[in-house]
């Protein structure tokens, strides 16, 4: 990406690696993004976030001190406050996360709520 269309990879402080955030996403002081994220329209990634290796679809919320590493974020989801969610964790549309969860890995199914933490890789209905 870097070499064939490096316009629109992010830049700045906060950025490291190959990192694409659409235009309308909102990204408070504090975070760490990257390398290889991709950030969609209409997001909300709130200050302290850490986020690496993950693809956050379109209008996601994800809470303050957040982390997400190795994972896909659905649509219209929110990651709670100091959430974890790491190894190949994949959350359907409209899933919420709920403070300080752990997951990791798995296949969260669209419309759950995640009150407790996901220990081991399952699918989640």
């Amino acid at each position: 990406m870097r070499k064939k269309s490096p316009v629109k990879l992010a830049s700045g402080a906060h950025i490291v690696g190959n990192v694409l955030v659409d235009e309308t996403a909102k990204i408070e002081e504090g975070c760490l993004i990257g390398p290889d994220v991709a950030i969609g329209p209409g997001c909300v990634v709130e200050a302290g976030v850490r986020l690496s290796l993950c693809t956050v679809m379109r209008g996601v919320r994800i809470k303050k001190h957040a982390c997400i590493s190795s994972s896909i974020i659905g649509w219209h989801s929110t990651v709670g406050q100091w959430a974890r969610v790491k190894n190949m964790t994949i959350l359907g549309e409209g899933v919420h996360v709920g403070d300080e969860v752990h997951s990791d890995g798995g296949v969260v199914l669209p419309h759950t709520m995640i009150k407790s933490s996901i220990l081991k890789p399952e699918i989640v209905m």
